[in-house]
């Protein structure tokens, strides 16, 4: 292998510092090479079907491609230039075409059917039985079982999903950033924060424009429709973002960005694929590897919890309504009022808005704050340390025990940026695993999109500001962290969130949110960023109280989704008559009591299911909710949300032991019983306390 090739040193942390875009091809095509020798040599007759000489000789031998095209997703995702994106799609093909022929290679599965039936498999310990189980699911899955002549078809059909997967990420992203709002006039931004208004000043400085500059970014775009007075302003914004990447082309946007095709493409294609493998739909396909059995299963789970949320949407529409007609004046309600009167509401109600909450959760604080919990609950310490970044803005930590032993690293990338695809992620840069040596240590990535630091004080940067919200979903992300970081796994194929079931990993992230609702723990992370005082026990009070503000109206948007994207997969045909609109109107009508404009087009921006990995699955958010919640109700029995004893069961029975079992049989040797909806729906306040 290439020495001089930083994408080819495994020998410790990624070579941000010195990986570039032109070091790509030649790193991946050399591992592809390598990797179809071991296969090649692996499958061969003279090759026993031991775990020694197949299974975890192909697992480590494979590894090294997993890490370095994992470090260029990683690059695609957080620094989306145009030398990046090239590097990154010229090689995506050759890489899903390699997984393709991979997941179809016979040879492979009949060594692995092989040793799943031998004498040896007894023997094996409880990692490696499942990680042999799981392949051989997976190989079914991947068309291995295919007659011979089917399997090029097969083959194709992956290869263009992924390119389709990513085509749909990038005109979300180009989408986006191609809208500008600019406002001259500072009377039209009445309402607005002062630090919203601050950051589009600089965006505006920066794009060599007179006024403040607004984008569809999540830190200036939500400010806008959450405060500002002006309803022109926000109609035009709301616009802008519910049509993105969708057939409008109003000067921002460009033909070549609908995702209306792709969507169309992707469902024909995925229908295929489960057809091919002898299913009726994806849906089905998605299913198996899932603690879900059916999706008649998932719809009956999901039209049940609507069955109980509705009533309580219903009233919150109707106190929106009420509010914004007798106190705003606003007759004509429209989808762009909606945030900015709901913030009005909050306030009148509970006599707090969300902005005087955001300036005490200053990031150093917030930060701190998370490290504390995690040292807590799981008997750690994460300290800072120095590694080669992507970009300046990222930091670098260790998690040790109390002894000083690496437990596992993370970098910590919080700003959004033009360059960064949306939302908030965790992604594994390594995984833990035994070597003749001793342990490989896990390594994760946490990503958001929160405003960056704004203004002086005193010739200083003032520290960056989060809201609520976000400091949740920073908590969130550091729960799939934890899963990943702090597993006791051995074995690539079942060690942190390998092989957990999708419905399942959500648990830990969901699981953490628990914790920014606790007031010992937001008396150690809040400090004002002028007074360095405290959150105030008022305020908090006045927080609690508003926890549930229109949770019913959240709850059934958080259905509609996960309903839309399940009957999408189950009973939707995408070459019938009837459109993805079509059927998400009729979704609305079920459970919605928001209903957007006719030209909404969210199906075009839903990336988590076109862009991600949640196709038939996004349903798992509230099955992991239901499983979250039951595990904190586990402290809150305790009395302590930092109980010592629960707080080693659960990293004993779920955080460490990964995908090593069942999920299931996880939880409930955590809780000593099947996991139960009572916890969510009083979180929730739908039913008592």
């Amino acid at each position: 292998m290439n020495a001089d090739n930083p994408l080819l040193d495994f020998s410790d942390l990624p070579r941000f510092d010195l990986v570039q875009p032109e070091h790509v091809k030649p790193a991946i095509e050399s591992l592809l090479t390598a990797g179809r020798e071991l296969i090649a040599r692996l499958t061969d007759d003279q090759t026993p079907a031991t775990w020694a000489d197949f299974a975890g000789a192909l697992a480590v031998g494979l590894e090294p491609f997993g890490r370095a095209w994992g470090i260029v997703g990683h690059l695609h995702s957080v620094n989306d230039v145009p030398p990046w994106r090239e590097a990154y799609n010229d090689m995506l093909p050759e890489v899903s075409r390699f997984y393709a022929d991979l997941g179809q290679n016979l040879k492979l599965f009949e060594k692995y059917k092989a040793l799943r039936d031998s004498a040896e498999y007894a023997t094996l310990s409880v990692e490696q039985k499942k990680v042999v189980d799981n392949e051989v699911r997976d190989f079914r899955l991947s068309g291995a079982e295919l007659p011979e002549d089917q399997k090029p078809r097969f083959q194709a059909i992956m290869e263009e999903l992924s390119q389709l997967s990513a085509k749909f990420s990038e005109n979300l992203l180009d989408a986006t950033n191609a809208f500008a709002e600019i406002v001259t006039d500072e009377a039209l931004l009445a309402g607005l924060p002062d630090d919203a208004k601050q950051a589009a000043k600089t965006a505006a400085e920066k794009a060599g424009v007179e006024g403040w500059r607004f984008s569809l970014q999540a830190p200036s775009y939500g400010p806008v429709m959450q405060y500002a007075d002006n309803r022109e302003l926000r109609a035009r914004m709301y616009r802008a973002y519910a049509t993105r990447a969708a057939e409008f082309h109003d000067g921002s946007s460009k033909p070549e960005w609908d995702n209306t095709p792709l969507i169309k493409r992707m469902l024909e294609l995925r229908r295929e694929d489960a057809q091919m493998l002898g299913y009726d739909n994806f849906a089905e396909v998605s299913l198996v590897p899932k603690m879900a059995d059916t999706p008649d299963q998932v719809l009956a789970f999901l039209r049940e919890l609507a069955a109980k949320a509705k009533p309580f949407a219903a009233r919150d529409m109707a106190e929106l309504l009420a509010f914004a007609r007798d106190e705003l004046g606003i007759v004509d309600f429209q989808p762009w009022d909606a945030a900015y009167v709901s913030e009005k509401l909050l306030q009148a109600r509970y006599a707090f808005s969300e902005q005087e909450v955001k300036q005490y959760f200053t990031e150093p604080k917030v930060v701190g704050g998370l490290f504390k919990v995690i040292e807590s609950l799981f008997n750690v310490k994460v300290k800072p340390e120095t590694a080669p970044v992507w970009h300046e803005d990222v930091r670098f930590y260790r998690i040790e025990t109390p002894a000083g032993e690496l437990v596992g690293q993370f970098y910590m990338d919080l700003y959004a940026r033009e360059t960064k695809r949306g939302g908030a992620w965790m992604d594994e840069a390594r995984s833990r695993k035994r070597m003749a040596g001793g342990i490989q240590k896990p390594i994760a990535y946490l990503n958001c999109n929160f405003s960056r630091p704004v203004g002086e004080v005193d010739g200083k940067l003032r520290p960056a500001t989060f809201t609520h919200d976000e400091v949740t979903t920073l908590f969130h992300e550091s729960g799939h962290g934890l899963h990943h970081l702090l597993t006791r796994g051995e074995e690539l194929g079942v060690s942190g969130i390998h092989g957990v079931e999708w419905d399942a990993v959500e648990l830990p992230s969901q699981f953490m949110e628990n914790y920014c609702w606790e007031w010992e723990v937001l008396q150690g992370m809040t400090a004002h960023v002028d007074s360095g005082e405290p959150l105030p026990r008022a305020l908090f009070d006045k927080m609690l109280a508003a926890k549930n503000f229109q949770s019913g109206m959240m709850a059934v948007r958080q259905i509609e989704f996960s309903l839309f994207d399940m009957l999408l997969h189950s009973e939707f045909d995408p070459a019938g008559p009837s459109t993805a609109m079509d059927l998400l109107a009729e979704v609305r009508k079920e459970v919605a009591v928001l209903i957007p404009p006719a030209w909404h087009r969210f199906p075009n921006s839903f990336s988590h299911i076109f862009g991600g990995g949640y196709a038939a699955g996004y349903f798992s958010y509230k099955w992991a909710e239901v499983l979250s919640a039951d595990a904190y109700a586990a402290f809150e029995e305790a009395g302590d949300p930092f109980d010592a004893t629960v707080g080693k069961r659960f990293l004993d029975e779920i955080l460490s032991v990964g995908g090593s079992r069942p999920a299931i049989e996880s939880f409930t040797a955590f809780r000593g019983r099947e996991p139960s909806v009572d916890a969510l729906l009083r979180h929730s306040g739908m039913i008592a306390a």
